[in-house]
């Protein structure tokens, strides 16, 4: 194992041993069904943490002790190893070392490529038609399989996590009950909670749950405007209805809706970040972390301004540092902080999974 592996390890059998933690979230009571904890069991356990902070506070061994347990940020460098190493393809999981410059390049090269494309336009007045400046199939075609390729890296990438870490199937159990599980796990974010239900420690041992409110401002702004696009595709080629849509239409309400979200959420977690002690967490990641928050919360507040602006003569240039930075959003959804939502997902699927199944350390059995 590697170094941040092996500490993992290390101090999970520390934990082990006291299980004072052991109602906290699932990764102590999944921690208890293992005597030993190897690459894999690392690997889950280390992506199954949602970082909430609770354990480092509550931990009578954490630092100065010699003892040295900080389980959020020994899990954190891990999670960070784990989106490199099953990243598609492997060449570019280096990316994840150096994610701060990757995200400045390529917002760079997205906001260059489109302004360059609509500079033909950008002072004509604005009449609503982003087509006029931008043909459709243009966008389709960029944006399409920049998204396909996300979408592939991403979930090749997730695949090969699954199979180092998936549980042995109980025979005859179906998965149904278990993907219900995670599924309502995943989307409210359970372990979000402190594993009390008074939320996260962030810069101190007082319990919030800012952070996980945050998290749903964001996640479900986010698929509030996935939605948007979906039904803009569905009335584009489905009813044959070509935009521009009124703001009373569907895909505008949700874009605007989706678009507010990911205002308060990223700006939220913003603060939170940068008030959030160090010792909770891996200070290398901040650049990722932020960057990323960073990223979503202009990529939304370009797309209100270009709604609130789509009939101006400014919409083209608008138009141009908007689609920008959605470019650079797509370009680094699977080299970046966004492939947590996917692993962190996986191994909320094996502890569904793993929970309903006997113990393999069968204690006081003959």
């Amino acid at each position: 194992m590697t170094p941040p592996e092996a500490e993992v390890a290390r101090q999970l059998q520390i934990c082990n041993a006291c299980r004072y933690c052991e109602g906290f979230c699932a990764v102590f009571p999944a921690m208890t069904r293992r005597l030993e904890f190897g690459r894999a069991d690392v690997h889950y356990l280390s992506n199954l943490c949602h970082n909430c902070g609770a354990c480092y506070w509550a931990c009578q061994y954490a630092p100065p002790h010699e003892f040295a347990v900080n389980v959020p940020r020994a899990m954190a460098q891990v999670r960070a190893q784990t989106y490199a190493q099953y990243a598609w393809p492997a060449p570019l999981g280096a990316l994840y070392r150096r994610n701060g410059l990757v995200l400045a390049l390529a917002t760079a090269a997205g906001l260059a490529l489109f302004l360059v494309l609509g500079a033909r336009v950008a002072g004509s007045p604005g009449n609503g038609d982003f087509y006029a400046v931008f043909p459709h199939q243009l966008l389709v075609w960029m944006f399409g399989a920049v998204f396909a390729f996300a979408v592939l890296a991403l979930g090749i990438g997730t695949i090969r996590f699954w199979r180092d870490v998936a549980p042995p199937a109980r025979p005859g159990e179906g998965p149904a009950a278990a993907l219900a599980e995670a599924a309502h796990d995943a989307l409210r974010l359970k372990y979000l909670d402190g594993g009390h239900g008074e939320g996260c420690n962030n810069d101190d041992d007082g319990f919030s749950l800012s952070r996980r409110r945050f998290h749903h401002f964001t996640f479900y702004g986010f698929l509030l405007c996935f939605a948007a696009t979906c039904v803009a595709t569905l009335y584009h080629y489905g009813l044959g209805l070509r935009a521009p849509y009124p703001l009373t239409s569907l895909p505008v309400l949700l874009g605007i809706t989706g678009g507010i979200g990911l205002l308060v959420g990223p700006a939220g977690l913003f603060w939170l970040n940068l008030r959030r002690d160090p010792q909770q967490g891996d200070p290398a990641q901040k650049p990722m972390d932020l960057g990323f928050i960073a990223l979503l919360f202009l990529a939304s507040l370009t797309g209100l301004a270009l709604m609130a602006w789509r009939d101006g003569a400014a919409m083209a240039l608008l138009l141009a540092v908007h689609l920008g930075f959605v470019m650079a959003l797509f370009l680094t959804l699977p080299y970046g902080k966004f492939a947590h939502g996917a692993y962190r997902s996986a191994a909320l699927l094996k502890w569904a999974i793993e929970k309903r199944l006997p113990s393999r350390l069968q204690l006081g059995s003959e």
